[in-house]
């Protein structure tokens, strides 16, 4: 029997990812981000969520999608990293997910630029593929910091 793996699920566009479900603190609505002056263009900015201090990271920004167009808010996806809890800005849940391992494979040869360093590999699905976060990298100062545009500018 193959070793089974839950993930959250979540979307951008139409690109189906997914993350470890034991990193996952919670799913919420989108809250008031206040911005971080000088912050890296990813780093959407600070919520309070209930009286703890949490940063909230664009992923569209961080894997280079194009902000979107449309009137609708992200959804916060709070995790746990070794670097703290971080809110990641994604545009909608999907379901949590048992996958096997057996069917994981190394990220598709197709992924360039900071998506290749930040998918760990991707599990093909019915009708989909469905790419890993490397959570681990997600939230490195390196990755965070690495020549974006600041957000002020």
């Amino acid at each position: 029997m193959a070793d089974q793996r839950q993930l959250c699920t979540f979307f951008l566009e139409d690109r189906f990812f997914g993350i470890e479900v034991e990193r996952v603190q919670e799913v919420i609505r989108y809250q008031t981000v206040t911005p971080v002056p000088l912050a890296p263009a990813v780093v959407r900015g600070l919520i309070n969520l209930r009286g703890q201090i949490v940063t909230a990271i664009d992923l569209r920004r961080l894997l280079q999608v194009e902000d979107r167009t449309d009137e609708r808010l992200p959804i916060n996806i709070v995790m746990h990293a070794r670097q703290g809890i971080f809110s990641l800005l994604v545009d909608r849940i999907g379901d949590v997910l048992e996958v096997d391992e057996d069917s994981f494979e190394h990220p598709p040869d197709t992924l360039d630029g900071i998506a290749r360093e930040l998918i760990r590999g991707a599990y093909k699905l019915q009708g989909r593929l469905l790419l890993v976060l490397n959570v681990a990298k997600l939230f490195s100062p390196e990755i965070l910091h690495r020549g974006y545009r600041m957000a002020d500018a």
